[in-house]
């Protein structure tokens, strides 16, 4: 018998006016935080960034490919990957079908990363994506929007990510057979655990208007969590994200096979 609370239609009904109450509020907030992110005041980018596409050399303004607007989600995939983060590839599972709905709102959308094209080309294959992804390995635009860092930087602790100084951390620690989801996620990525610490998720957005460039925003960590499709569906299944065990979810394509449990077993 189940242990969670059980009641009658009526029951549930008085209950779930009131968390509507809740999530019209929660609504209403998340209204004015998108008013206060869109007020942010716009950075000129000055830096002539270059980056490696599937049409070759590009600027950061190839990137809009003739739209205003550009999001760039900072995917996880350092040169010593053989495939990319899974929490990523999970996100990016998510906005793959969407950017072309995107483009037809004068928004591009494309990840960037720093492994070398011919890398994240194979992985976006196995992956039978069709999102734009160019490689930022011959620029410091990685560097530059913290969502990759250097080797001297992590031994020196040196690391600000998410607007803040990180506290200092062991890159040597949850080398492959350590536990930690750092260490299964570095294996999944066909790398160690100090490199895969190297290279963070996150997205930016920049605007062109009157032949200039500005960034408007960058959000990172915990400031994901929106844009992993996953979570607001898991958020309303009965048990919720349900996460107790730790990570759980690896490539689409290195799931095993599902098990099928049937209502027949305690009745047959």
């Amino acid at each position: 018998m189940t242990a969670h609370l059980t009641g009658t239609r009526a029951d549930w009904l008085k209950a779930r006016l009131d968390l509507l109450a809740a999530e019209k509020a929660l609504t209403r907030q998340s209204d004015a935080v998108a008013q206060q992110r869109q007020a942010l005041p716009w950075v000129k980018v000055d830096k002539d960034y270059r980056f490696v596409t599937e049409a070759g050399q590009a600027g950061l303004a190839d990137l809009f490919a003739g739209r205003s607007q550009l999001l760039v989600y900072h995917f996880m995939f350092g040169p010593d990957f053989s495939a990319g983060c899974p929490s990523c590839s999970l996100i990016a599972d998510g906005f793959n079908g969407i950017h072309v709905h995107l483009a037809n709102h004068d928004v591009t959308l494309t990840a960037v990363s720093l492994a070398p094209l011919d890398k994240l080309f194979a992985f976006k294959r196995r992956m039978g994506w069709t999102f734009p992804w160019a490689s930022s390995a011959t620029s410091d635009f990685n560097f530059d929007f913290s969502a990759s860092f250097t080797e001297e930087q992590q031994r020196q602790g040196d690391v600000t990510y998410n607007f803040r100084k990180e506290p200092e951390r062991d890159w040597r620690a949850g080398e492959p057979g350590a536990e930690g989801a750092e260490a299964l996620f570095a294996r999944m990525s066909g790398t160690d655990a100090g490199t895969y610490q190297r290279e963070r998720p996150g997205m930016s957005a920049f605007i062109q208007e009157d032949g200039a460039i500005y960034h408007t925003y960058s959000s990172y960590a915990r400031g994901m969590d929106a844009i992993w499709s996953m979570y607001p569906w898991l958020d309303r299944a009965p048990k919720g994200r349900n996460e107790s065990g730790g990570p759980w979810w690896r490539h689409r394509d290195a799931y095993e096979a599902p098990v099928v449990r049937t209502a027949s077993s305690c009745c047959a």
